[in-house]
């Protein structure tokens, strides 16, 4: 029997956590910027491991995250895009 892994979105991950990409939710900002498009631009696309650096102490927005060798602050509504599977 098999198992699926358990999934969370980015914004849940804890302080120092990692974990993998499985999926980026459609930002559905009709007209506006496509945010979901923009983080797949930035690296974060499925199968790729990424680790919560820091998070802001007041309501953890913004939140510090490597992808691949790079690091960016992401606000708490794009972490919420991205699906991940914790390791």
């Amino acid at each position: 029997m098999t198992t699926a892994p358990l999934l969370t979105t980015l914004d849940n991950l804890a302080v120092g956590a990692s974990g993998t990409v499985i999926h980026l939710a459609p930002s559905g900002q009709g007209g506006g910027l496509d945010v979901s498009r923009r983080l797949m631009e930035l690296g974060f696309v499925p199968g790729e491991r990424i680790r919560v650096l820091k998070r802001a102490s007041l309501g953890g927005d913004p939140v510090a995250v490597k992808v691949g060798h790079s690091t960016f602050a992401l606000r708490r509504f794009e972490a919420a895009l991205v699906s991940v599977a914790p390791e």
